[in-house]
Formats: structure tokens, sequence, C-alpha cells
């Protein structure tokens, strides 16, 4: 299983921050039942500087104790891409960093709801033959409150990730029953951890399956993980058609 979404480096953002504390995240992630995570590290977040050199660094120091070690998982380059009219250019000069060196790029929106200049930027991804993924969608508050947002964004060809900490209720119940709803109508195509440490952002990856599994997504798992796959093979997703959106029936779902 691959995870497509971790800060597990040392030391580049809010996530590990030293390789003690990468160490223990890769033994999780063994026990997990990973054999392969993408290193997402915040680019061009606010909060957070961005060092491409750095982060390169960082990776084939975690990389080279995953040799030693002979530990069974690999660790893959990637960012956590902040939305910006500059992303384009960033991941053509290396700048950004698409994910494992495929085709798809980890797309974050502001937390607070979905920009106006999120279409075009989309759209212009895509021109230069990148898929953008956009993580966490249902932690985003626009899509909260109106969850047909989503829909619209995967009409431009974007797609959408889910964590597994949503699904386990670590974020709280609005969130969780986003994520659910989200995955009923067919708008998520990508599963991650968002690890950022041991205690308070785990991996939870196990757990948010066994949950989908209680729930009888057994089509959903298979192509959530399969999609994962596809990341680090760059090969085209499978989509599920959208199931279309009743407003009323959505809001119902958030009562």
């Amino acid at each position: 299983m691959i995870d497509t979404h971790s800060h597990i480096l040392p030391g580049i953002d809010d996530g590990a921050e030293t390789m003690e504390e990468t160490k223990q995240l890769l033994d999780k992630a063994l026990e997990e039942g990973l054999t392969g995570i993408i290193a997402t590290p915040h680019a061009h977040h606010p909060n957070f500087p961005t060092d491409v050199e750095k982060t390169k660094a960082q990776l084939a120091l975690t990389k080279d104790y995953i040799n030693e070690q002979n530990l069974p998982i690999q660790i893959y380059s990637g960012n956590e891409c902040r939305l910006s009219d500059k992303l384009p250019e960033r991941l053509a000069t290396g700048q950004a960093l698409a994910l494992a060196d495929s085709r798809y790029v980890l797309l974050e929106l502001p937390s607070s709801g979905v920009p106006a200049y999120t279409v075009p930027i989309i759209q212009q991804l895509i021109a230069a033959d990148y898929v953008p993924i956009i993580a966490h969608v249902e932690r985003n508050q626009g899509i909260i409150e109106k969850p047909e947002r989503l829909e619209g964004l995967l009409r431009h060809g974007a797609l959408a990730q889910v964590t597994s900490g949503s699904l386990v209720g670590s974020f709280g119940k609005a969130i969780q029953k986003t994520a659910f709803s989200l995955i009923d109508a067919n708008l998520i195509h990508v599963y991650g951890s968002d690890v950022h440490n041991m205690s308070k952002r785990p991996f939870a990856f196990k757990d948010g399956l066994a949950i989908l599994e209680k729930k009888k997504q057994h089509e959903m798992i298979e192509i959530l993980l399969s999609n994962n796959e596809c990341i680090i093979q760059d090969k085209t997703m499978t989509i599920l058609e959208p199931l279309k959106i009743n407003k009323g029936k959505w809001w119902n779902l958030f009562l």
C-alpha cells in the first residue's frame, strides 16, 4: 500500500522534527502495512519556508537509512503545493515537486474556502500536462458548507484526496461526515494519511480503511489503493462518474 500524503522528512515543516522521529514513523509505517510513502512537505505555504534543496537532501538521508536498515519500504519525492498562480512555473523550474516524479501534483487550498482563482490554476496545470489532486478536501470549510463546490473543481479536471484522520474522526464530526459524504458521491479518488508525528497526527492508515470496510465500501477501498499505486507508476487512475448532487439531500447529511 502507498501513502500519498506525509510530512515524514525531518526538519522541513510542521512534520517530523528530527531524524529520530522520522525513523519512528518509518517503523510505524511498516506496522500499518505500507510499502511506499510519498513525502509531501509544504511548498510555498505562508507559514513554512520552502527549500527544495533541503527537501531533496532530507529525502536522500531518509532513503539512505531505509537502505542501511534494509527496510521493506520506499520513499518518494513530492510536495504539498500551496495554491498559487505561480505553481505551474514553479513545477516547471523545479521549485515545487510533483508526486513521485509523475504527472500528479498535490494541491493545497486555503482551509477557509475555495478561492475564485482555483479553477484557472487547475486549468493551467492541466494545460501543462499535470493532474492536480486537491489535498484533504473534506477539511476545506467552503466544501464542508457547500459540497457541490468540489464537483465543480473535478469537472475542470482536478482529482480529490481524503485523509485517514478525517475518516477516524480526528478533526471532528463535521469533517468526518463530509469525508463519508464525498466518498459516497464518488468525489474522492486518492487516500493518504497526512501523517505529521506519532502523537497528534499519526498515520491512522489502517484504521481509516477499517472504517470504510465497516461501511461496506469494498469497491472504493480497492479503487483508492489502486489509484495510490497509479501515482508512483504514473498511470491513469480509475475515475467513477460523480453522483448527481441533490442539494437538499446533501444538506440533510450534515444535520
